[in-house]
Formats: C-alpha cells, sequence, structure tokens
C-alpha cells in the first residue's frame, strides 16, 4: 500500500471518527430525527455542488430507484439510529460499535445470500460480540436500559451497513457497474426522501426545545459536508485505488479516533474497558478480513 493510500485511509478514519463527536454535539439538543434529516439532506446538497463542479455525467443506467432504496437502507435507517445512540452514549462508544459493521456483515452475508462461513470468520463473530459486550457492561458509563437502547441501535445500524453492501454488490454492480460518485447521491437522495415525511412529522408533533446555536450547526455542516459527503468520495476513492477488502479496513482505525476526539474535545472518560474491547473487536475484525485459507467452509 502506498504512503499516499495510508495517509488517505488515516484521515478517513479520522473524519468518520469524528461523526460521532458531532452527533454527540447534535443530538440531545435538536433530537433523533432533526439530527438524522439535517445530516443526510446537508450531504445531499454537497454532493449534488460538488458533482457540478466534477462536471459528472447524470447517468444512473436505470439504476436510480435501486440506488434511492438502498440510500434508505445504508443512509437513512442507521442515521437515525446512530442520532438515537448519540442521545445516551458518549462519541467512543458509538464508534467502537461502528467497529462491527464486517461481522455483521459477513453474519448477514452466511446467513441471507449464501457467502461461504469460515471457521475464522466465525470465531471472529463471536470474538466481536464478545468485545461489545465487554465494552457495554464495564466501561466509565453505568449498564442501563439506556446504555442497552444505545448498543442495540449501533448494532441494528450496522447490520443495516452489512446488508446494504450485499444488495449493492447484487443491484448496483451487475452489467457494467454505476460510477460511485453517483451511488453515494442516489443513497444520499434516498435517504433524505426517507426522513423528510419523518422529519415534518416530528416537528409539527414535538419540536425541539431549541433549535440550537452556532456550536450546533457548525457541527451538523461538518457532520453533513466533511464526515458524509467528502468522507463517501474520500472512500470510493480508495476501493478505486486498493480495492475493498483494504479499503474496508478504516474500521480498525475509527473506534481509536473516535474515543480520542470524545476525549479530548467533550472530556469523556476513557477506562481500561475502552482498551480491552477495542481490542477484542479489532482481532474479531481481522480474523473476518483475513485471506481466507483454502479449505471446508463452515456450513451457516
Amino acid at each position: 500500500m502506498s504512503p499516499i493510500a495510508i495517509t488517505r485511509l488515516l484521515i478517513l478514519a479520522a473524519v468518520w471518527g469524528a461523526s460521532f463527536l458531532f452527533m454527540r454535539i447534535i443530538a440531545p439538543v435538536l433530537g433523533t430525527l432533526p439530527t438524522a434529516f439535517f445530516r443526510v439532506s446537508i450531504a445531499c446538497l454537497g454532493l449534488l455542488v460538488i458533482l457540478a463542479l466534477l462536471r459528472v455525467r447524470w447517468d444512473f443506467n436505470g439504476k436510480l430507484r435501486a440506488c434511492l432504496v438502498l440510500g434508505m437502507i445504508n443512509s437513512g435507517i442507521p442515521a437515525t439510529l446512530y442520532s438515537v445512540a448519540a442521545q445516551v452514549l458518549p462519541a467512543g462508544y458509538s464508534a467502537i460499535f461502528n467497529a462491527t459493521t464486517p461481522l455483521m456483515g459477513v453474519l448477514i452475508g452466511a446467513l441471507c445470500f449464501r457467502e461461504p462461513l469460515t471457521l475464522a470468520k466465525l470465531s471472529g463473530i463471536f470474538l466481536g460480540l464478545f468485545g461489545v459486550g465487554i465494552l457495554s457492561g464495564a466501561g466509565p458509563v453505568a449498564f442501563d436500559a439506556k446504555l442497552l437502547q444505545g448498543a442495540l441501535s449501533c448494532l441494528a445500524a450496522t447490520a443495516c451497513y452489512g446488508l446494504a453492501g450485499f444488495l449493492a454488490r447484487r443491484w448496483l454492480d451487475h452489467q457494467g457497474g454505476l460510477d460511485s460518485r453517483l451511488s453515494a447521491l442516489g443513497s444520499m437522495m434516498g435517504a433524505t426522501l426517507l426522513l423528510l415525511p419523518l422529519f415534518g412529522y416530528s416537528v409539527l408533533t414535538q419540536p425541539p426545545a431549541s433549535w440550537g446555536g452556532w456550536e450546533v450547526w457548525g457541527s451538523l455542516l461538518g457532520l453533513g459536508l466533511v464526515c458524509t459527503a467528502f468522507a463517501y468520495i474520500l472512500y470510493f476513492r480508495l476501493i478505486s485505488e486498493i480495492g475493498p477488502v483494504k479499503s474496508s479496513t478504516v474500521t480498525f482505525m475509527i473506534p481509536a479516533f473516535g474515543v480520542l476526539w470524545g476525549a479530548w474535545l467533550l472530556d469523556e472518560p476513557l477506562s481500561l474497558a475502552h482498551l480491552y474491547g477495542g481490542l477484542l473487536i479489532a482481532v474479531a475484525l481481522w480474523l473476518v478480513l483475513k485471506p481466507a485459507a483454502v479449505g471446508k467452509p463452515v456450513r451457516a
């Protein structure tokens, strides 16, 4: 891997790690649906401007509907779930839970898409879930119903990511595939369309007590433009440069940045649970992502 690719990978990990920091600032003030809606809609507007500047040809090859549906699964629902978690969990917790995405992908692939499930991957799944359990029960935040709600929200979001990865391969990669920048834009459009009526209903029935100040809206711009729109472009650039498997190793580094951002800027407490849980999840991810040895797969 070239030094430029490694640098891009570190930048992407730092940017995505910061997204949990921004959500931790925004969600307790605006609430779940406003946070999720503004995130995807600002990202959508940002991508429209970026694609216009890059003069990307708008040709979805008949896959716009698939992009919209994928956006609902891959962006709209997870953005809402992470906004729920951000109201009760420190940023570092959400970042570490996010690292279970490859584990969810392996599990969903084996159960729903007939993907081979090797012994290493199966071990990785259980080890990763054990790491999540340690993080949830032994961290600086007391284990209670709110912590459980936040943890389940994060895991449900990563399950959506895992499912969307297989659907994207099935729906978008056939017949020549689709420009990744258009896939990103279509995804944000679908997420925005999903959350728009929900956002409108929530504002009419239970508006936020406060719409926040410059800190909240500055965080929203950072979350939408940098952590979503820019991050999508950088991620797809890495996929084309070093491939999807190596690009997915960014999940190893996101928890470290998420914990560091939260401790540095929000004074969130650190404990050995972060180290133990993070190391277990990192080993689990290595078991999942390492090249499979030639042998018989385990029956799902």
